[in-house]
Parts: structure tokens; sequence; C-alpha cells
């Protein structure tokens, strides 16, 4: 869903305040409050946000771009505000796909014209915004090309959303290609529970399907979207816990809290990345809340994906 963010810091004073942003982006003292309850129940030792907390290097390991208007005339304000919005929380790096969502197959026209509005803002904001191939396995050979196509533009990575199941055939020479090229692999993911969601998404795929996928291309550096997506986001992380190659994500706009606790316990801070998908001061927030050491929150925060980045290089 698209996000207006520049009226998102319009009107997020409050909470941007409660990050300890002024007005104007300046660094405030943190706030003294009670120290956070573990899962375990021993009382931590964090008082407050780091005092440092937005120079912390942070690579968001999954956003989007939505950018309009005819290429002649394009509208560079989602591209621009989120740039703004990484400003103020101190995120270095965006890792930004556009999606074609619903169920729908779209034509490879299509697609390309969705990646080429992320190589324009690759190139608005060299460093900054980074791509993701988004393909539809559906378009066959194609989308294997537009995958080269899109590297060759600079892209680092495939994103693939709910058209097909990770476990589907269709899907195993994408996942292929992302081996050949030794790039990741982030797919959409959700456990849905409700009916009405079911029957319009039927083909999201939840933790188990990643695990299949997983088991099938050990090889494969596969990340599971947004813990907190949709769902239950509980069952999801214990649904990884015997797949120990697939990395999971620490965005969605459901902020709950001991999230980030729960992953770690469950699968390590190794295999977790820290990622917003549009809900960047939320996300942002719960990893610096969490109970964590300063060197697993390091590692969440950006060391971790580069890891996976390095080994395109290795």
């Amino acid at each position: 869903m698209k996000l207006n963010r520049r009226r998102f810091l319009q009107s997020a004073g409050a909470g941007l305040g409660a990050l300890g942003l002024g007005a104007a982006g300046a660094a405030q003292p943190a706030t003294a409050a009670p120290a956070p309850t573990t899962a375990s129940g021993v009382r931590g030792t964090t008082v407050g946000l780091p005092g440092n907390w937005r120079a912390m290097r942070k690579f968001d390991v999954h956003n989007h771009v939505f950018l309009s208007g005819r290429r002649s005339e394009t509208d560079w304000a989602d591209a621009d505000a989120l740039i703004e919005a990484a400003d103020a929380l101190g995120i270095e790096r965006l890792f930004c796909s556009r999606p074609i969502t619903g169920g729908a197959m779209a034509n490879i026209d299509t697609v390309r014209n969705a990646n080429d509005s992320i190589i324009a803002a690759m190139r608005r904001h060299p460093g900054r915004i980074v791509g993701y191939c988004f393909v539809q396995p559906g378009n066959g050979a194609a989308a294997l090309t537009e995958i080269d196509r899109c590297l060759d533009a600079g892209m680092i990575g495939v994103k693939l959303y709910n058209q097909f199941k990770y476990t589907d055939p269709v899907v195993f020479p994408v996942a292929e290609k992302c081996i050949q090229r030794r790039i990741p692999f982030l797919g959409h993911s959700a456990y849905l529970t409700d009916p009405k969601t079911l029957a319009l998404q039927p083909k999201t795929s939840h933790a188990l399907d990643f695990c299949a996928l997983s088991q099938r291309y050990p090889e494969l550096m596969l990340i599971m979207g947004h813990v907190n997506g949709g769902g239950d986001w509980e069952w999801a992380i214990k649904g990884l816990r015997e797949c120990s190659n697939v990395f999971l994500d620490t965005s969605g706009s459901v902020l709950e809290d001991q999230t980030i606790e729960f992953c770690v316990r469950a699968l390590g801070h190794k295999r977790v990345l820290f990622a917003t998908d549009a809900t960047m001061e939320g996300c942002v927030g719960k990893v610096l809340s969490a109970d964590l050491t300063d060197a697993q929150r390091e590692d969440i925060f950006w060391r971790n994906f580069q890891g996976i980045l390095d080994r395109r290089t290795a």
C-alpha cells in the first residue's frame, strides 16, 4: 500500500519526539524510563534509548518506491520523502522494489515499467536507494531475462509477491537464477488465519513454504519478508526454526511488544534483518527498544545483510 511519507513526517511529531527527535531533527537527550522486562522475567539494563541511536548504521532491507507520472514528467515526491524520512531516522541505505500487487498476472512490459521506476529512483538517489527486481514467475523466460537486465542496472536481488506459492515449480527457475547470480530472494509472506483474507490471497506463502524452498535449494539466500506483516507472526517465527538458511526481516505495521526478542530466541540474531516495509519509525523503534546487546543490535541493523551482499563477490 502506498504511503505518503511527507505527510508521515509532518504528522509524526509526537512519535518522533519519543525517539529523541526535535522539530528540526536535532538530537535530544534520551528520556529515562523503567528498564524493560525480558521474556524470561529479568529486568534489563537499558534505560531509555541509546544516546547515539540515530548514528547507528542501518540498512532497511525491505522498502518500496512508488513513482507516478509519465517518464518525462516523473513525480519524485515519494522517492524524495523516503530519503527525508531515512535521514531523520539515521537509515543509510534503503533496498526497494515496486511490486505489482493483487493476484492477477501482469504482462512483462508492465513488470519492466515497475522496475524502471526503481532504476530511476536509484539514479536520483545513488547509494541511498538500491533496487530489488520484481518479477512474476509466470512470465517464464522473460522473467529471467528481466532479472539479468535489472542486475546490469545495479539492482542487488529479486522480490516476489503473492502471485505464486513459493513451493510451486514455476518459482524454481527464479530461485535458480538467484543462486547463479548470487543474489538474495526476498519474498512476501504471511500466515493468514481469517477466511476472508485467505480467500483474497490464496497463494500467499508462509514459513513452511519458505522452508520447503530452502530445503530444495539450501544455497539460496532466502529472506522471509515482514514478520509483522500479517497473520500469526509467532507461528511464522516458529515455522523457521528448522530452516537455518532462511533469514527473517523485522518489517511490518504490527508493533507488538517482544517481537524482536522472540525472533532472536527462536532463530538467533544472525538470521534477523532490519527492515521497515514503509513502517519506518515504528520498525526503527522496535529494534532500539528490544533487549539486545550492542553487538546484536548492530548485526540486525546492518551487518547481517552486509554479509548477504558480500556473498555476491566472495
